[in-house]
């Protein structure tokens, strides 16, 4: 495991890994920005929504930035970024992965924590029409590990200058099993009523649409009453919409430490120790790493948590350090 660094201190009172990971989703004041809306069209018919903020100049740095599950271009840390993105003179693009933007996608397929063929077309797609413009990419959770499994497959041929990556689930088997246990099982349940509403969601927008063949790809699935863990959710619904045979085999194909020794971008990966979804065994080594990757790993933050300053006045670590280190590459 990576040696610890002291870089951040968590505010008085918020030291605690729930505490930590619960802050912004529950406390933290939800920032309104006027954001520009793109839909891209992807190659097999269906579509993300991209929404833009900051300046849009020609050659302006530019950033992608890429949600956790059942997230959004809404979630705190998204807009929290992107407003920190913009007062560094940097614009920022917020993905929205598949039926997560307020409208369901039109294939049974949706997103998964190995969805890195959506993010390599996002990419194409920028640099096509921003050829000027330096490009980076931040990913937090699974959007962190989806953005290092496609550079690990990408190799010298990523697009981006420089990445970042937090609260990363490296081993999603073994994180599997992590948030079945303790207090996480707040969150496993958390997540599987969320993942649950959304196929049922699109089940009743295909039905309502006449999608047959979309309608017919879901209720394949069977009844999903009974799920509970993401062992349950990721072997019945997960692995037969998106090609794989089984739980374990998107597991092994979809997790980011198979790949990160074959990364030949700049990257930053900030992880906690305390991290109340992933086991420390789950954390690489520096073996494991390749020579251009810095591993930041503190003592507390949660999961993509990192609130300093105080109760009265937080601060937010990510939002600090992200544009710090890709300006400065240190």
């Amino acid at each position: 495991m990576p040696s610890l660094t002291a870089a951040f201190r968590p505010a008085a009172g918020l030291s605690n890994p729930h505490l930590q990971t619960l802050w912004g989703p529950l406390w933290r004041r939800r920032a309104t920005l006027s954001r520009r809306r793109e839909r891209l069209w992807l190659e097999d018919g269906d579509f993300l929504d991209l929404d833009w903020y900051g300046p849009e100049q020609a050659d302006t740095p530019l950033v992608l930035l890429l949600h956790g599950l059942t997230g959004s271009s809404d979630s705190p840390y998204i807009t929290g970024l992107q407003q920190a993105l913009d007062s560094q003179g940097w614009a920022s693009v917020a993905l929205n992965w598949r039926g997560c933007s307020g409208e369901p996608n039109r294939l049974a397929r949706s997103y998964h924590s190995g969805a890195s063929e959506d993010l390599a077309e996002t990419l194409s797609h920028l640099r096509a029409r921003h050829p000027l413009r330096p490009l980076y990419a931040v990913g937090y959770s699974l959007g962190g590990n989806v953005l290092l499994k496609y550079l690990g497959e990408s190799g010298l041929d990523s697009t981006v200058q420089a990445a970042v990556a937090v609260s990363v689930p490296f081993r999603l088997d073994q994180c599997a099993d992590r948030i079945g246990l303790g207090f996480s099982r707040v969150y496993q349940a958390h997540f599987m009523r969320e993942m649950l509403n959304y196929v049922q969601d699109k089940r009743r927008h295909f039905q309502a649409k006449g999608h047959q063949e979309g309608l017919a790809a879901l209720e394949r699935l069977g009844p999903l009453r009974n799920l509970r863990t993401f062992w349950d959710f990721d072997g019945q619904v997960t692995a037969p919409l998106h090609g794989f045979s089984d739980a374990h085999d998107y597991y092994r194909q979809a997790s980011s430490r198979y790949y990160l020794g074959r990364n030949r971008t700049p990257s930053l990966i900030i992880q906690a120790q305390d991290d109340p979804f992933v086991f420390d065994h789950s954390l690489p080594t520096a073996q494991e790493l390749a020579p251009g990757t810095t591993f930041e790993l503190h003592r507390h933050g949660g999961h993509v948590g990192f609130v300093e300053g105080s109760l009265r006045r937080p601060g937010y670590y990510l939002e600090r350090r992200i544009p710090q280190w890709l300006a400065t590459g240190r």
